[in-house]
């Protein structure tokens, strides 16, 4: 057995022609370059075919550095239908496979009959007699790679889809050659005249030439070509056939076109245009994206297009050529263009990434140099271990190489994660107001922390994929040299199923790592949601379902989690298992030519070492394709953020506004946010400098929607707005807001100080100039009383201020700004009336500039009777313009509303009387405070009225004094008041809200109407809440029926 094996590969030294030498070299070169041909073949053919849908799929968006984006590509929910044949290439499909199979098992023949051969003879009496052995390490080489190769084509025809391809009809043809090269040399080999000389002088006759076995194996040889040659037949007939078929319907379509004049103009079924996420139509002919004018062509969408941006649930048919095109936006940022000190830094981590390859190679080879010396008890054996030492301490990502390479890369790093979270950061608040409506913060929060993980993507990429795919490339050829084709073979079918199985898997398990992505984007999303929205939840008594609901969520993503772990593990033992067959079968093959003696130990220990290091990079590869994977799916949510452009942009070479007046004109303004429903229909008003506008109206009549237009949020698509005579939209957007002020109906303040939030505006603000500000919006005595004044930290979104508050402390902060133009979205709700007239006054003139154009959107009419006009809009039209007198005077939809304000006002103010003569009712029936009730207040039974002769001392120094009584409780809630508004939430909503007194009025008025009706013997009970707005009355608790009546007599 053991000549067996060695004249296996190595069999006697026989002089060969030309006819074997190419029969020998065919054999090595076969597998191999099939193999390039395939996988260069199929780079190509993915390349192409990405191309050809590119043609009808245009990007029309560009991402940072202005490279365009790809098309956004939904998962097919079902495969299209085949329009040529679907039958007759399914059929075509399964003869393939077939035929392919079939040639698979022509090498598995040729391998049985190769291993026959060898047990039926003696293996010295055939390699020496037979000129014609040909059991050779070629053989081998080209049954078990071939073999393998072929294999892997059968494969891709399950895979592939469509299939066959190209790439097939390549390798076919390739391989058509390949054969009959092998098969005419083998031919000539077996039947060529033999140099009988040399066989004489090793010693031995000549023997036949041809024998049984080798007639087997060409007759397998044969039938094999036939399969590739009938392979290779089928395609073309396919091919050709459905390329028939096609000019065939080009020349129908060709012929109906003639009688289009005779067809309708439109079709009773119209056109369907799919829109891509980035704005175009699939087709490539109806684009709708945005545009300078701002006007969006919006049509029904489907429901998994409602959300801001799109969000990939299943994994979309794409080719690595596509993802790479797609994520290469992201590749400009790891080049740092402009700096020159960081690309000589990049250069020279190339250059340390070169040597690190060199010392890969080197540290096997030295170990095996050292075995073998340490066997031979060299004494240059220290020499060859302090080098081996050397080698050693550079080798490895923690190796002085590899250590040099991350310090150096430090700074290029953080120079790429700082231009791509940037850059990020920055295209967001360039979009428009409708991606804002319409977003989730928590996702676009989520999108924009995927920086972090594509810059390691990128990191990787460089500095390890790279590097592995060259290091195996090396350890392909090293074996080559160093060991024989044989070992490099085993490296190479290793390597290439070890990665074909790392890719196959994890790809059939890319939507589970979806799934756990989009569960872990919701379980952010439910937690920045319930987090922002602490107070709505508390005030519905909504914990338990809030804590469900995130609880929930993170079930759901720890099931996908679970499941993409089991995947990870299931993959790893098979990766394990590939990995260590082959090492086993190479293990065994040197070890045994260690035994024979036709390899050195050290050549083992070289092997295993080597091997040892190529287990690296391929494990390396496994984790690295699924961090590759995780970074893209997490990475496509930034792409498609990017994806996102603003619908209102500036036009090119616009001019900016130089100064600013505050002259408005509106002409002729339509605009629709769904062009199913009108917003603005030919709205035209001017607004001169130093006056005052005020918009009236129900909900939705547009009033809002005139203030975004005017702002630029939006663009008109019909007429014009013009400031100072400019269309806004021939204008820069910045220098256009520059000059706008703006205090919304929601107040958003920074979790900052008061000063911070304040000089926001204007952070060149003097102090003195911000007090002035506060002062003009009469919030500055009241900041003043807090502790720390204006150091006081405002909380998130300003929750610690109360709504008049914050509404004072935007006023402020616009005036701050200096704007020509103010727009009041209801910023003055909360405040009383008087001090919404003083403010107004102040915006339009003051210290802080003249002739101010003022905007107001307003529901209490008392508030806007000074407008120099007021605009009526109705379902998104003027109905109604003038002063209030003229307003009033037309009798129309204006003076229906004042007067229906009128008697609401009315209203209250009869309620606050009777409040008021309630309190003087209470006083007079003695019913003071008092320490021994838990209510605080003393019982009934202490009234003089009720009791003649009970005399109650109502405090110190003043008995039977209710006037003291009432003032002292009011000094004591001043002063209580004023303590809570210096500590906790700062809030003091009785000074600014006084529609609440209107309301507290009727509820006390209804209350003793309820109580006068449930009047009867004895004491009745009353409402616990029946107390002035202040906080200062005191509460009823019980009355008398008699004493009910009587109050009820005096309201």
């Amino acid at each position: 057995m053991d000549d067996l094996l060695k004249n296996v590969t190595h069999p006697p030294i026989i002089h060969r022609g030309t006819a074997e030498t190419i029969f020998l070299r065919a054999q090595i070169l076969y597998p191999v370059i099939l193999l390039v041909a395939f996988v260069l073949s199929a780079a190509v053919h993915s390349i192409l075919t990405s191309r050809s849908e590119e043609e009808l799929d245009v990007p029309t968006v560009t991402g940072p550095g202005g490279k365009p984006l790809p098309v956004t590509k939904r998962k097919r929910e079902q495969e299209e239908p085949r329009d040529l044949d679907s039958d007759g290439q399914s059929t075509g499909l399964v003869a393939f496979k077939h035929l392919a199979a079939v040639v698979v098992l022509t090498f598995l023949a040729n391998g049985l009959a190769l291993v026959a051969h060898l047990n039926s003879h003696h293996p010295k009496y055939d390699a020496l007699q037979d000129p014609h052995w040909q059991c050779s390490e070629e053989r081998m080489v080209y049954l078990i790679g071939s073999a393998f190769l072929y294999f892997y084509v059968l494969i891709t025809l399950f895979d592939w889809k469509p299939s066959p391809t190209p790439v097939h009809m390549i390798v076919w043809m390739l391989g058509l050659v390949g054969e009959l090269t092998i098969t005419v040399s083998s031919l000539y080999v077996l039947w060529a005249p033999v140099n009988t000389v040399e066989i004489q002088q090793l010693g031995h006759a000549n023997h036949d030439r041809v024998r049984g076995w080798d007639m087997f194996g060409f007759a397998v040889s044969i039938a094999r070509l036939s399969l590739i040659t009938l392979l290779a037949g089928l395609y073309a007939a396919l091919k050709t056939r459905k390329s028939f078929k096609e000019r065939r319907l080009l020349d129908e379509e060709s012929n109906r076109s003639d009688t289009d004049e005779t067809s309708p103009l439109l079709m009773g079924n119209g056109a369907n245009y799919h829109t891509q996420t980035n704005g175009h139509a699939s087709n490539g002919r109806n684009r709708a994206g945005s545009n300078f004018n701002g006007s969006q062509a919006s049509s029904c969408q489907q429901p998994e297009e409602e959300a801001a941006f799109y969000r990939p649930e299943k994994l979309p048919h794409k080719s690595w050529y596509e993802y790479c095109r797609g994520y290469s936006v992201f590749f400009p940022y790891l080049w740092p263009s402009d700096s020159l000190k960081l690309q000589g830094v990049v250069l020279l981590c190339f250059i340390l990434i070169i040597f690190q390859r060199i010392v890969n190679v080197m540290v096997p080879t030295q170990i095996g140099k050292v075995t073998e010396l340490l066997k031979q008890r060299d004494d240059d054996w220290k020499t060859q271990v302090g080098l081996l030492i050397v080698y050693k301490l550079l080798q490895g990502q923690a190796g002085l190489l590899g250590s040099l390479r991350s310090i150096l890369w430090i700074p290029v790093s953080q120079h790429t994660y700082r231009a791509l979270t940037t850059a990020s950061f920055e295209h967001v608040h360039s979009l428009s107001l409708d991606f804002h409506l319409g977003k989730r913060t928590g996702e676009v929060l989520s999108a924009l922390n995927k920086g972090a993980s594509i810059n390691q993507f990128l990191e990787q990429v460089t500095f390890q994929v790279i590097p592995m795919l060259v290091d195996l490339l090396v350890a392909i050829v090293y074996f080559y040299l160093k060991f024989g084709p044989m070992y490099s073979l085993f490296v190479s079918i290793i390597t290439f199923y070890y990665l074909y199985l790392t890719i196959r898997m994890a790809a059939t398990r890319a939507d589970q790592r979806r799934d756990m992505v989009n569960a872990d984007r919701e379980e952010e999303a439910v937690k920045n949601d319930s987090i922002t929205s602490y107070e709505t939840v508390k005030y519905f008594n909504a914990e338990k379902y809030e804590f469900n609901r995130y609880r929930n969520a993170i079930i759901t993503f720890q099931k996908a989690e679970a499941k993409v772990t089991w995947g990870i593990n299931h993959m790893n033992m098979c990766q394990s298992l590939v990995f260590m067959s082959g090492i086993m079968v190479a293990m065994m093959y040197c070890a045994n030519e260690v035994r024979l003696g036709t390899r050195k130990v050290g050549d083992f220990v070289a092997l295993v070492t080597y091997l040892g290091q190529l287990q690296g990079p391929l494990n390396f590869f496994g984790t690295f394709y699924r961090t590759v994977q995780q970074a893209m799916i997490s990475g496509e949510r930034l792409l498609e953020l990017f994806k996102i452009q603003p619908t209102v942009v500036d036009k090119p070479n616009v001019e900016a506004l130089p100064e600013c007046t505050g002259h408005i004109k509106w002409d002729d303004v339509g605009f629709s946010y769904d062009k199913r429903r009108t917003a603005l229909h030919n709205l035209s008003f001017e607004c001169k400098p130093g006056t005052t506008t005020a918009f009236v109206g129900e909900s939705g009549g547009g009033k809002s929607t005139v203030f975004r237009l005017m702002f630029r949020y939006y663009n008109c698509q019909t007429g014009k707005i013009q400031i100072d005579g400019q269309d806004v939209k021939d204008l820069t957007i910045d220098s256009v807001r520059r000059f706008i002020g703006v205090v919304p109906q929601d107040t958003m303040l920074f979790n900052e100080t008061l000063m911070y939030n304040l000089q926001y505006a204007n952070p060149q603000a003097t102090e003195e100039d911000v007090f002035e500000a506060c002062r003009a919006a009469a919030i500055h005595d009241r900041i003043m009383s807090f502790p720390d004044g204006y150091l006081t930290k405002v909380g998130e979104r300003g929750l610690r201020l109360s709504g008049g508050e914050k509404q004072r402390v935007a006023i402020a902060r616009t005036i701050l700004k200096n704007p020509k133009i103010i727009m009041l979205d209801e910023a003055t709700s909360a405040l009383d009336g008087e001090t919404e007239q003083k403010i107004q006054s102040k915006l339009i003139s003051g210290n802080f500039g003249q002739d101010r154009t003022l905007l107001i959107i307003a529901h209490r009419l008392s508030t806007i009777t000074h407008a120099d006009q007021i605009i009526v809009l109705h379902a998104g039209t003027i109905v109604e313009k003038g002063t209030h007198q003229e307003l009033l005077a037309l009798n129309g939809r204006y003076a229906s509303m004042w007067d229906k304000h009128c008697r609401a006002e009315q209203a209250a103010e009869a309620a606050r009387d009777a409040t008021r003569k309630a309190r003087k009712l209470l006083c007079q029936a003695n019913l003071s405070r008092g320490d021994e009730s838990p209510s605080g207040f003393t019982s009934l039974a202490n009234s003089t009225i009720l009791h003649p002769g009970h005399i109650i001392t109502t405090g110190p120094g003043s008995p039977n004094d209710t006037s003291s009584q009432t003032d002292s409780d009011s000094v004591s809630g001043d002063s209580a008041r004023s303590e809570n508004g210096s500590e906790g939430t700062l809030r003091d909503d009785s000074s600014d809200d006084s529609h609440h007194e209107t309301m507290a009025g009727e509820y006390e008025t209804a209350t003793l109407d309820q109580t006068t009706s449930q009047s009867g013997a004895g004491y009745v009970p009353l409402h616990p809440h029946i107390e002035s707005t202040n906080g200062r009355e005191p509460v009823i608790q019980h009355a008398s029926t008699q004493h009910v009546q009587a109050l009820r007599q005096d309201l």
